[in-house]
């Protein structure tokens, strides 16, 4: 199929496709882009999803089961990425890999992979929560958009503009978003997800657990936010957001491109860092992923940090508990 004759989604997915498939320039060594959009810094799934690929182009015959990662300095988008490759070790049944991401001779970015051979064993999971089917939930692009008319023309700036307008590689559906995302309600630390790319990928195993790492770096970290009500972090110069470090499980197979489910939820918030968890269960109930992430929520300006020092903390229900009256 032609390009002419492809989808803006499909088209955003061949191009993230793009975006994974690294040069390799010597043994253990490759070479990442970043995509051509208005990014002040390297989106953190990417990183990731690369650096995961780069570790499974030396491996044979094992899948990958785990990744530990950190997020060690900004990445510039509008230079290559380098990936070292260490080979730490070659099992008969398991191998580990160590990847550093690398820009400007300094590291940015630093990630373990263990790989397993397939084999038998013993089998339970938790089950997957209650949730309305994804083909119920309004699109991502449709969300966007309806996002976009809200915000008033003076504070739409040309990088919201372009974010919000882009064609997305990853369909996002939310179960229960915010009514207003400029000035979303607190509630409880916890959110689903429904995502899967929006297109069609390659049959590849190891490109379906990277287009996964991708995709779990998109909201896991917002949902920290939810007890605080604070908007998302480009429309919201109060914080600053980052992601610090990320760990993924892989348990069982699936397909990056058909729905999944992410439930998310934070059980923890202190120090200028959120921790949050996730869940990835297929449409039919399989648990295949889970997640771990905690990510820098910094208040900047000095009115922010002076309310929150003297703010006592929210239980986590929505509800900011007050002192009791003598």
């Amino acid at each position: 199929m032609t390009n002419a004759a492809k989808s803006p989604s499909q088209l955003a997915v061949d191009s993230l496709i793009a975006i994974l498939d690294l040069e390799e320039l010597e043994v253990n060594v490759f070479r990442g882009q970043s995509p051509k959009e208005d990014r002040q810094r390297v989106f953190g799934g990417q990183v990731a999803g690369q650096a995961l690929v780069a570790a499974g182009r030396t491996v044979d015959g094992l899948i990958v089961h785990s990744l530990h990662a950190y997020f060690l300095r900004p990445g510039d988008t509008s230079i290559p990425i380098l990936y070292e490759v260490d080979r730490i070790r070659d099992g008969k049944s398991f191998a580990t890999r160590r990847v550093v991401a690398i820009q400007r001779g300094k590291a940015i970015f630093h990630l373990s992979g263990s790989f397993q051979k397939p084999e038998p064993g013993l089998e339970h999971q938790i089950a997957m929560p209650d949730a309305p089917d994804p083909d119920s939930l309004p699109a991502g692009e449709r969300r966007m958009q309806s996002i976009m008319k809200r915000i008033p023309s003076d504070k739409l700036t040309k990088e919201m503009r372009s974010w919000l307008e882009r064609p997305r590689p990853i369909d996002m559906r939310l179960v229960n978003p915010a009514k207003n995302p400029f000035e979303p309600e607190k509630r409880p630390p916890r959110q689903m997800v429904w995502l899967r790319a929006n297109g069609r990928l390659p049959d590849t195993p190891l490109l379906h657990h990277c287009v996964a790492a991708y995709a779990s770096d998109m909201s896991l970290l917002d949902t920290a936010t939810l007890p605080h009500g604070i908007p998302w972090a480009f429309m919201n110069p109060n914080y600053q957001m980052a992601s610090l470090d990320h760990a993924m499980w892989f348990h069982r197979p699936f397909r990056a491109d058909e729905w999944l489910l992410y439930a998310e939820e934070s059980p923890s918030s202190s120090g200028a860092r959120g921790f949050a968890m996730g869940h990835i269960f297929t449409r039919d109930g399989r648990l295949v992923v889970s997640v771990a992430q905690e990510g820098l929520i910094r208040p900047v300006g000095d009115k922010i940090r002076a309310r929150l020092a003297g703010a006592p903390a929210s239980d986590g229900s929505g509800h900011v508990p007050t002192e009791p009256s003598d």
